[in-house]
């Protein structure tokens, strides 16, 4: 392992929620680029290390929100294999350690005041999560604070909530994970909303697909799904016996790799549009047709699609199968789709807006 880099920003400590304050001056490392000088934008930074996937953005203060100045994202699967063995495996890690060495050199190249960074669902699970967080912060001098599941809801909340439709009575957000899957119910009479309930299942589109996936054939394909879907299910029981019943028009926001994907093949793109999906209102029904015919699909026929690829088809027919079940306890006629969260929450955080 090599020496810990000496960054020029300051590492937001865990649970920090508070104002930035500025970080001592630091001379840059050697072969990168200084900090600009004095007057100009300071920026703020926010990762995201999920069972999946690793995300970066670095953004600046703009009125009442922000604007992303940098932007980074990598399926590294960190949590491939760890339901068999309990462990990150040596290869997940080395992906990872690749992809947090491109997020250092960002925050290198770019004046940033404060940053954060934060693991989740596979660092809480894996055995060996601490010794892989010793280890990035030794190699790349990136520290993970790694959050517990209901700060993830919380966070991811406080990042998408802006796209919920208007509406009376309570809405449910969802974050379908790699490893887990966030609920949270929220009361948007208050500014921000207030979190009424939330639960965390522990199944994610890697973590159920490793344990309920695969299958021959369409009717090994039909039995795998009804499998991961009646898992899903036994996991949120307890959830949804006490959600409320007949709310007013169920309002229902996911925010996640399955949503966004599933929103682009609704919407036919030949390449993934963040502006012509964050945002988009999509007919539930449309959402369970596109989630039953990728359930039948082999993974070669699902990896056609565009925006599904290689990279995903294997795992997306577990986030369909999350889906299905969060729209049969919320029985909402549209959902919102948001490419935003728990990155958006923490940039938020930094810079002092109040959160739920």
């Amino acid at each position: 392992m090599g020496d810990r880099p000496d960054l020029p920003y300051r590492q937001a400590p865990p649970g920090s929620d508070g104002p930035a304050r500025p970080a001592p001056a630091r001379p840059a490392p050697s072969g990168d680029v200084a900090a600009p000088g004095r007057g100009q934008p300071r920026h703020f930074a926010a990762l995201d290390l999920g069972t999946n996937n690793c995300r970066l953005l670095i953004a600046r203060p703009q009125g009442s929100g922000f604007t992303v100045v940098d932007a980074f994202s990598r399926i590294v699967r960190l949590g491939e294999g760890l339901a068999a063995t309990g462990r990150l495996s040596d290869h997940a890690v080395e992906r990872t350690i690749a992809a947090l060495r491109v997020c250092a050199d960002k925050l290198r190249r770019r004046n940033v005041l404060l940053a954060r960074s934060v693991a989740t669902e596979a660092c809480r699970r894996a055995v060996n999560g601490a010794a892989f967080i010793e280890r990035a912060y030794a190699e790349t001098g990136i520290h993970l604070d790694i959050i517990s599941a209901e700060e993830e809801a919380r966070l991811a909340v406080l990042g998408c909530h802006a796209l919920l439709e208007p509406g009376d009575g309570p809405a449910l957000v969802f974050d379908i994970g790699g490893g887990s899957t966030e609920l949270v119910l929220i009361d948007t009479r208050h500014s921000p909303p207030r979190i009424v309930d939330w639960h965390s299942a522990p199944w994610g589109v890697v973590s159920l697909t490793e344990h309920a996936g695969g299958g021959e054939g369409a009717d090994g394909r039909a039995a795998a799904y009804a499998r991961m879907r009646a898992l899903v299910a036994d996991s949120m029981a307890a959830f949804a016996a006490r959600l409320p019943v007949g709310p007013v028009r169920p309002r229902l926001l996911g925010t996640s790799g399955t949503v966004t994907t599933l929103a682009s093949v609704h919407l036919g793109l030949d390449r993934y549009d963040r502006a012509a999906v964050d945002g988009l209102i999509v007919p539930a029904e449309a959402m369970r047709d596109i989630s039953l015919r990728l359930s039948d699909m082999a993974i070669e026929d699902r990896a056609k699609f565009p925006c599904i690829g290689t990279e995903r088809a294997d795992l997306v027919v577990a986030g369909c199968a999350i889906l299905e079940t969060i729209m049969d306890l919320w029985p909402a006629e549209r959902l919102g789709i948001a490419d935003r969260g728990i990155r958006e929450g923490i940039l938020r955080r930094l810079m002092g807006n109040p959160h739920p």
